[in-house]
């Protein structure tokens, strides 16, 4: 399933949102076009996270490094389906405020699961899965539009945004145990940063929520 768009408007202009994402795809531009191989394996390097050698700044940068096409358009659009509505309810500054402590403890989830692995860690999808939590808790009725493929043949149906959100967390769940018994430092899909980001943004859509919006139901 490939979410296409929600279905609740957002009533203010998600400029935080807005700007994240076009750091991120400027960031990306730059690895894509603008180095060498080796250039860009250096960037990695340097600005993605390595478990092994944990550092707080580069657990912030790595948020902002993707790895391709389809890993940048995928957390992107994922942050612009759900992260316009979340920062609705939050307001600007404590939608930064919870973006970034989302993504921190996906990524400190991550390197728990994972401490020996020395191969960097990159991407915004620990944060964005943060976004998608506090969407859970913020607009549980809510409905988005999902692109279904059936071998050959595809449609685009409407189902409850919580179907979607809790499947998705239960694979993120399953993928992370999984990995558990792999050997340290074989790469993939950071199942736990996934998890550990989610988890934030339940508790963080009661926490970071503006009071006078914890009340009203938006979901139209």
């Amino acid at each position: 399933m490939i979410p296409l768009r929600d279905v609740i408007p957002s009533r203010t202009t998600p400029w935080v949102n807005y700007a994240l994402i076009v750091v991120n795809v400027l960031v990306f531009l730059h690895w894509d076009f603008g180095l060498s191989p080796r250039g860009q394996r250096l960037f990695f390097a340097q600005y993605g996270l390595v478990p092994a050698d944990f550092t707080w700044a580069t657990a912030v940068t790595a948020m902002f490094v993707h790895s391709g096409w389809l890993h940048i358009g995928g957390n992107m659009l994922s942050l612009w389906i759900f992260g316009d509505n979340v920062e609705d309810r939050m307001g600007h500054v404590r939608y930064l405020a919870f973006y970034f402590l989302a993504g921190l403890v996906a990524n400190l989830a991550q390197t728990w699961a994972d401490p020996a692995s020395t191969l960097p860690l990159v991407g915004a999808s620990g944060a964005i899965a943060g976004v998608m939590g506090a969407y859970l808790v913020l607009y549980p009725r809510s409905r988005i539009l999902v692109l279904i493929f059936v071998i050959i043949f595809f449609d685009v149906v409407e189902i409850p945004a919580v179907f979607y959100l809790v499947f998705w967390f239960l694979l993120q769940i399953l993928g992370g145990v999984g990995s558990l018994a792999g050997p340290s430092g074989t790469g993939g899909v950071a199942f736990w940063a996934h998890a550990g980001g989610f988890l934030t943004g339940i508790a963080g859509g009661w926490v970071f929520t503006r009071r006078a919006r914890q009340h009203v139901d938006w979901s139209t």
